[in-house]
């Protein structure tokens, strides 16, 4: 049985259906670059394989919960899974050339470690697609994570290991943009009750229960109130545009 917190959207919880068509963009944003050996770092429950995958000549992917890749490993026994913290990665120089690492780099302590590991197992020319949260999008603080990015300070850190560095974003129509305001205004009203500024001072580890609590509620309050919206959302409302401070997420291609 699986067990969801809000920082693990599912296709099978109706109030995370925004959030979950928002992340599975990404993967069909990617399918013009995939190509040849393909590493994904960060693959979860496989959210992308079955779009990815059949692009590559071959796939591997690695997760750090070894019972999501145990359930990968039956459900697609064509492709390779490994399971394992990183950086470092299990890998020789030179091994893949495409990597995918969808909104992993904010749970990464070491985040330079991870961009350089990137650039070391890519080929010469190899390509690298990563994604992460907006910081300025960002609602509330997620104890979840390490840090969030502008889109500079993700350019600037990949800048450290790549010359080539393009920065875009992942963004929504009217639709998303009319869920994502409710759900500012909905964050709102909950913040007005931590007037000691709790989110920003506790340690993240005590944060995460309650954080996890308030935004069930909240995603269940804003599909209640807000239905029909919520079921129609698809990953067609979402887009790949130019660096913008309004795109829900940055989208940040890397070359060796």
């Amino acid at each position: 049985m699986s067990v969801y917190t809000t920082e693990i959207a599912s296709d099978k919880i109706p109030s995370d259906n925004v959030i979950h068509q928002r992340l599975l963009s990404a993967y069909h944003q990617a399918k013009p670059y995939i190509k040849g050996n393909l590493l994904e770092l960060g693959c979860g429950e496989g959210r992308g394989v079955e779009l990815l995958a059949p692009l590559a000549n071959s796939y591997i992917g690695i997760d750090k919960i070894k019972s999501v890749i145990d359930n990968l490993e039956q459900r697609f026994p064509d492709y390779k899974f490994l399971s394992g913290v990183f950086p470092p990665f299990p890998f020789e120089d030179n091994s893949f050339d495409t990597i995918i690492t969808f909104q992993v780099i904010e749970h990464v302590k070491d985040d330079e470690g991870f961009i350089k590991e990137i650039h070391r197992v890519l080929k010469p020319r190899g390509r690298a697609l990563i994604t992460t949260p907006n910081i300025k999008m960002t609602l509330s603080r997620n104890p979840w994570h390490e840090r969030e990015y502008t889109g500079d300070e993700l350019t600037a850190l990949c800048k450290k290991y790549f010359e080539k560095v393009e920065m875009k974003g992942i963004a929504g129509n009217e639709k998303v943009m009319e869920y994502h305001e409710r759900n500012r205004l909905s964050v709102q009203r909950l913040m007005r009750f931590d007037i000691f500024d709790l989110q920003h001072r506790l340690p993240a580890g005590l944060l995460r229960m309650p954080y996890d609590i308030l935004n069930r509620i909240n995603r269940n309050k804003l599909k209640k109130t807000g239905d029909e919206l919520v079921k129609s959302i698809t990953v067609q409302d979402f887009n790949l545009r130019d660096q913008d401070e309004q795109n829900l997420d940055l989208f940040c291609l890397v070359t060796k």
